[in-house]
């Protein structure tokens, strides 16, 4: 007989973990829709689940078989291992990518509090009636889990691109090394900020006091640090414009280049579920979680239906954001690796740390209206963003033009 808290985190983890390799599945496809939508195309629309078959409906059903398509392609191509590559590591580098990837979510609190009414099959309690949290892990240290988990994938991409013996892995790993432990010092930071001002580290009690509408979310009185906690996300999940750890131009295909088949669908699968499991963590810490816009008095505890709306709004905003990093890869062009660490160095880690000290600061003076403070806080930090950052030494220039006689830029061939 299980606990009505014990039975429900089973129940969230056979749930759970199909739907989000659906949309990560799914998330594929709305990019390459995103992206022919941006480019004034179609997009895929023809892949059924005929696969060709003359007994099967020709029904094209949108091109919704798309996903499934690709998966077996990459399934059936060769698996190639090059010589000369450490085979342990380079086999088990896509695991660890993945891995911390689909593990983070497990503290994420979907649809609030559930009133279960117990179990009983056949004359026998299954599961005993009571209140629980409609997660899998209600632990007191869920958001410094999720920090943890998340700074593992870091290891997939560098043992990746070190176990291939290819120098452009090399280098896309080295890079993702140093993009990704620059940008998990603003994301601490965001988090530390949350955790300062709500005094507790427990995902739903995060949610529940933002449970006000909108205007008791963190994105409206907190609006610099949502942009620097998204900024970090996109960096931790290697996306457009900071793939510089990938970007073709450069490294052929960075770390993953000497991957194939399903190796290399495990590191397509990582940075798509990093994508979904980020959007839940910006929705959870940003948006208010389950809570329904404009609606003050919504209850966060209930029956099934109750919950299966909490679970539908969570995915709603889940869906927005996911959409939002899709758009921005389509739209801003990549950095340099020079301008990506100046970013993090230069702009985002002192900006957090600013934030993080007024935050302290207001917490441990008590102040009434901690909320208005902070707005005021985030609006002058901004400002002075806005008025100082152009003034402060940038150092040398790093694109130079060389001056190479015979190049119509030559200052030595110029009359």
């Amino acid at each position: 007989m299980f606990s009505a808290q014990v039975f429900v985190s089973m129940l969230v983890v056979t749930i759970a973990l199909h739907v989000i390799l659906g949309a990560v599945a799914y998330s594929v496809m709305l990019e390459r829709k995103i992206a022919s939508w941006v480019q004034n195309r179609i997009g895929p629309n023809r892949t059924g689940f005929d696969f060709g078959q003359p007994f099967l409906p020709k029904f094209h059903f949108w091109g919704l078989g798309q996903p499934l398509a690709d998966g077996l392609k990459l399934f059936l191509k060769e698996d190639y291992t090059p010589p000369n590559v450490d085979k342990v590591l380079f086999i088990i580098a896509p695991m660890l990518a993945v891995v911390p990837a689909l593990i983070a979510w497990a503290v994420i609190p979907w649809g609030g509090y559930w009133d279960f009414p117990g179990l009983t099959v056949f004359g026998t309690e299954i599961a005993q009636p009571g209140m629980a949290v409609v997660t899998v892990a209600p632990i007191n240290i869920g958001i410094l889990y999720f920090l943890a988990v998340g700074s593992l994938a870091v290891y997939g991409v560098v043992i990746g691109g070190y176990a291939s013996n290819n120098k452009y892995s090399f280098l896309g790993g080295l890079r993702a090394t140093a993009q990704m432990l620059s940008y998990e010092i603003p994301l601490g930071v965001s988090i530390l900020i949350i955790i300062l001002m709500f005094g507790t580290a427990r995902t739903d009690l995060i949610v529940l006091n933002q449970a006000q509408g909108i205007l008791g979310w963190n994105i409206v009185w907190m609006p610099l640090l949502a942009v620097i906690f998204f900024t970090s996300q996109l960096a931790e999940a290697n996306r457009t414009p900071f793939d510089l750890a990938e970007c073709e131009q450069e490294l052929v295909g960075g770390f993953h280049t000497e991957y194939s088949s399903m190796k290399f669908a495990l590191y397509f699968l990582a940075e798509y579920a990093h994508i979904v499991t980020g959007a839940a963590f910006f929705t959870l810490l940003f948006l208010g979680g389950w809570s329904i816009p404009f609606y003050v008095g919504q209850a966060a505890a209930g029956g099934l239906p109750l919950v299966l709306l909490n679970v539908g709004v969570f995915a709603f905003k889940m869906f927005l954001i996911v959409a939002l990093v899709m758009v921005i890869r389509w739209t801003i062009p990549r950095f340099r690796f020079d301008q990506l660490m100046q970013l993090a160095w230069r702009c985002l880690i002192p900006v957090s740390l600013i934030l993080l000290l007024a935050a302290a600061v207001l917490v441990a003076l008590k102040v009434p209206a901690i909320h208005w403070w902070m707005l005021g806080v985030n609006v002058l930090t901004f400002i002075g963003l806005v008025v100082i950052g152009p003034k402060v030494p940038k150092g040398p220039p790093v694109n130079r033009k060389i001056p190479l006689e015979g190049s119509r830029f030559s200052p030595l061939t110029t009359s």
